[in-house]
């Protein structure tokens, strides 16, 4: 049995409910993983010695920038899982016109941006692999579901996965 999480950083949430599309697989994927954290689990902290974690989205925030590399000490496989956690894709927009720019637009001004609440951003947003080592690649917006299923179907029997044929960046 596998350890298993998923995380959710500055993204839209496409890759978790394409994971959840896998639909009645997933059962088939519950007899070799025990689920120990993500969106749909009510857990607070990261747990540690995780076999296996799915990584949604890019690192845009202090926040996720303090999760991700937490995560990556406590996990043995990390999956960087669809585009945004892979280049930044949307997410990395923010990079062509400035964090003040974008305060600007949402806030009306820097200063009026709340500060308690909302994660302080990161001057860059950048996809996982420029923070910690990744030790896969799921590309996609959102990854295909039989992308997903094949992926972890294989990581959880200890074999590497070739997803070249199932999906590719944007699809």
């Amino acid at each position: 049995m596998k350890r298993f999480a998923t995380i959710w950083l500055d993204g839209c949430s496409g890759c978790h409910m394409s994971f959840l599309d896998t639909d009645e697989r997933i059962i088939d994927l519950a007899q070799h993983i025990e689920v120990l954290y993500g969106p749909t689990v009510d857990y607070k902290v990261f747990p540690d010695n995780v076999d296996i974690t799915l990584v949604e989205g890019a690192v845009s925030t202090e926040e996720d920038l303090k999760k991700i590399k937490d995560i990556r000490k406590k996990t043995k496989l990390l999956i960087a899982f669809g585009d945004c956690a892979v280049t930044g894709n949307v997410s990395a927009m923010k990079n062509l016109y400035g964090t003040d720019s974008v305060l600007r637009r949402v806030y009306g001004s820097v200063e009026s941006a709340p500060s308690e609440v909302v994660p302080k951003l990161l001057d860059r947003v950048m996809p996982i692999h420029e923070v910690i080592k990744v030790d896969f690649f799921l590309q996609g917006c959102p990854p295909p579901s039989d992308a997903i299923f094949y992926a972890l179907n294989e990581v959880v029997n200890d074999r590497i996965p070739d997803i070249n044929e199932l999906t590719r960046f944007g699809k």
